[in-house]
């Protein structure tokens, strides 16, 4: 009997959930071969039916939420789905969608998902200018979002179908009209599982955003090694702090926790309190949690043992995290945060796994599905540090289809038989992967190799430092020096003392040939989805030394020639 693209997609997600915490078993997963299939509605409606657990649970501020079943979602995505046919939106349109973490999100995402239309996720940070930047290139002819954003987009011409959520805009079509629709819904033909489902826009860290398309297995399919990294189970409250708009969102506020039955939980705030995210963990009952780097340094400034939340599992994405957060947390918890690692181009491909040995500082090891290569850039040969790459003869369901026109030169990525991170890596004997940098952001000072990541992992272990930056700053005799761009921890000021204090303990820590040699308190630029941009603060000291400042300090920089007792420390 011929299986369903429902059952063999079970199949796959069942043989996970049943060796979660048993790794060697988990290595003989194999990515489910499915050639039409369509998430939203081989996967979500069917587990949906007769089912009154809850998908998604919204927390306002104040206490304010709303909670969404599976069954209810389902059939509002079909209205949706009906609602939107009828503004002409068709099977392989593109359709910006531009909402922050509000129930029509979802419902968006589904609808969209079951027409086969491409979904191009927008922030609701940027400006007028980026997001015609992403209607243009993303060649898209609709576009939904809120009311507040609307108002900012008069200049869009007619060609664009407009839906506004929210409230009413002249010009523009209302969401809530979509409540009268059919709540039926029957696709205009099948779902190859090889069509367009998202274009990503890169974060852009170090160049122009890349265009990166998925398709309806790459991310559908694919996050089924990102729900065994987080350890999912049915039945969990995932909280994920991400915003909507950038991949990882669809990682672990969509597809992840779906994939295992699990609950959505999404807390919405104005301004990021540390002390409110952690009452509304207890208050809800959180199991796993995912949070970026920045939030869990943040959440470590706080006394953690005052919150008693069931949590179970703890994993952190998007930068590499530092040895010392996961040492806070753990004595304070008991619980042991999991890195994993993964971009927009894939889904998780690296990560400490439920039930493996956590080796601080590590990454982890490659995940079910992925086979990972670290070759030498030189010879391409692989070795035991080299950049992170994917072999495309054992191609991974969760890597992209490739970039879209004018998003990136998919030549160079995926050249030699492999797929090329940009990441370089390290692999220990036990096949732990460390993290290293990214190829733009390694520099040369005095003929040595400088990873940024490894000073400022030993600079945000000092007390006075609540994030840290290492760029190269032109020196005429090594070519070049770190230098350390300090945002502060709360109650330390940028006084000579706390600089000299620092640099002293990143000279005790590291070898001389890394040691951190100038040093600059101030704000940290970073992409709206929260990542620092070393290359805005590499292009400032370039530029500066190019206008022959190489000897001028900035405001609030400190050199380590400023304090002679660092020479006895």
């Amino acid at each position: 009997m011929v299986k369903s693209a429902t059952e063999i997609f079970r199949d796959a997600r069942d043989f996970l959930l049943a060796t979660r915490e048993d790794p060697e078993a988990a290595s003989r997963f194999r990515w489910p071969e499915l050639s039409r299939f369509n998430w939203a509605l081989d996967w979500f409606d069917v587990i949906a039916e007769h089912n009154s657990g809850t998908a998604l649970w919204v927390v306002e501020p104040g206490d304010k939420e709303r909670r969404v079943s599976f069954e209810e979602l389902s059939r509002r995505s079909n209205q949706v789905a009906n609602w939107f046919h009828s503004l002409g939106l068709r099977r392989g349109d593109r359709i910006v969608v531009m909402l922050g973490n509000r129930v029509e999100l979802w419902e968006t995402f589904l609808a969209a998902t079951k027409l086969g239309a491409v979904i191009i996720p927008t922030s609701t940070l940027l400006r007028p200018s980026d997001v015609e930047d992403r209607l243009r290139r993303g060649e898209a002819r609709h576009i939904v979002t809120e009311a507040e954003n609307a108002a900012s987009l008069t200049g869009l011409g007619r060609e664009f179908q407009k839906v506004v959520v929210g409230g009413q805009v002249e010009g523009w079509q209302d969401f809530s009209e979509s409540e009268a629709a059919d709540r039926d819904f029957t696709p205009d033909a099948p779902t190859s599982s090889e069509d367009p489902l998202f274009l990503y826009f890169t974060s852009g860290t170090t160049a122009k955003p890349k265009l990166v398309e998925h398709t309806h297995a790459s991310y559908p399919v694919g996050h089924l090694s990102t729900m065994y990294w987080i350890g999912l189970l049915k039945g969990d409250i995932h909280l994920n702090i991400s915003s909507p708009g950038w991949a990882k969102h669809a990682w672990s506020s969509l597809f992840a926790p779906w994939n295992a039955e699990a609950t959505v939980l999404v807390h919405n705030y104005s301004r990021f309190k540390a002390i409110e995210l952690l009452d509304q963990m207890q208050r809800c009952g959180v199991t796993t949690f995912c949070a970026p780097p920045t939030v869990w340094r943040m959440l470590v400034q706080e006394d953690l043992e005052r919150w008693s939340i069931p949590l179970r599992e703890l994993v952190a994405a998007g930068e590499p995290l530092n040895a010392e957060v996961i040492s806070k947390v753990r004595r304070a918890w008991g619980r042991t945060i999991r890195d994993g690692y993964g971009q927009t181009e894939t889904t998780a491909q690296i990560g400490n796994a439920p039930g493996s040995a956590v080796k601080l500082g590590s990454m982890g090891r490659p995940l079910p599905g992925y086979s990972v290569a670290l070759l030498e850039p030189i010879s391409g040969t692989e070795a035991d540090e080299g950049e992170i790459c994917l072999d495309l003869s054992a191609r991974p369901a969760g890597l992209m289809a490739g970039y879209r026109k004018g998003g990136g030169d998919p030549g160079e990525a995926m050249r030699s038989g492999y797929y090329h991170t940009g990441d370089v890596a390290r692999r220990d004997p036990d096949g732990y992967i460390t993290y290293i940098g990214r190829t733009d952001d390694i520099f040369k000072s005095s003929d040595y190799r400088i990873s940024p990541f490894e000073l400022e992992s030993v600079l945000i272990e000092h007390e006075a430092v609540a994030e840290a930056a290492v760029v190269p700053s032109p020196d005429p005799l090594r070519l070049s020096v770190p230098k350390a761009f300090i945002a502060l921890a709360p109650g330390h000021l940028p006084l000579p003392e706390v600089a000299e204090s620092i640099l002293g303990y990143a000279r005790r820590q590291l070898a001389p040939y890394k040691r951190v040699r100038r040093l600059e308190f101030a704000d940290l630029p970073k992409t709206i989805s929260g990542k620092i941009r070393r290359v805005e603060l590499r292009s400032t000291e370039a530029a500066r030394a190019a206008a022959g400042e190489g000897r001028t300090r900035a405001e609030n920089e400190f050199w380590e020639e400023d304090f002679p007792g660092l020479r006895n420390s």
